[in-house]
């Protein structure tokens, strides 16, 4: 069960309700164990038009960060368990499934300065999904903090491997769903 008090995750999942886009929220209260080591889980498994299943870990952003009083856009930065627990879940279920980071970015501002002009509405918010395989943001990274233990990708390396989800499922443009308003 997807932990609706997260609202990244909730609006992500009235994304696909609203689309009727195959999928399975995991239960994030049930923890696996490989090799008697805790993996971390993933939030989705996304069925696509593909044939591929996609390991779906929701990242929660604000677009744009205000961080001192300055704008950040594009934040994209993860743990490094975040990194390690989808490869391992990739390697795991195997040929077919491929581990994809979707950062689910809170828009707060609208104008010019957008993630992609594919917008999801949800409770009265508006949320852009932006989707980066993990084997592409895993060589695209570097580390960010070795205190926080995270990783992040260049800005502009960001932009060039994130897409929008609708330009990977086939559903586009603004759409509300009467659920989630």
């Amino acid at each position: 069960m997807t932990r609706r008090h997260i609202h990244y995750e909730a609006a992500f999942e009235d994304y696909l309700r609203s689309r009727g886009q195959p999928y399975v929220a995991v239960d994030e209260n049930r923890k696996a164990i490989f090799a008697g080591n805790r993996v971390k889980s993933f939030d989705f498994l996304v069925y696509a038009a593909s044939g591929q299943t996609w390991l779906v870990d929701i990242k929660g952003r604000q677009f744009p960060y205000d961080h001192d009083g300055r704008k950040r856009y594009w934040e994209n930065w993860i743990t490094r368990d975040d990194l390690d627990g989808l490869t391992q879940w990739q390697e795991t279920f195997g040929e077919g499934f491929v581990g994809m980071l979707v950062f689910a970015y809170h828009v707060t501002e609208l104008g010019k300065r957008l993630p992609t002009h594919h917008l999801h509405l949800f409770r009265d918010q508006t949320y852009a999904f932006m989707c980066v395989t993990l084997d592409e943001y895993k060589d695209a990274c570097r580390h960010r903090s070795e205190k926080w233990e995270t990783v992040t990708v260049a800005t502009k390396d960001f932009k060039a491997i994130a897409k929008p989800i609708q330009s990977l499922t086939g559903n586009n443009g603004l759409r509300a769903s009467s659920a989630g308003l």
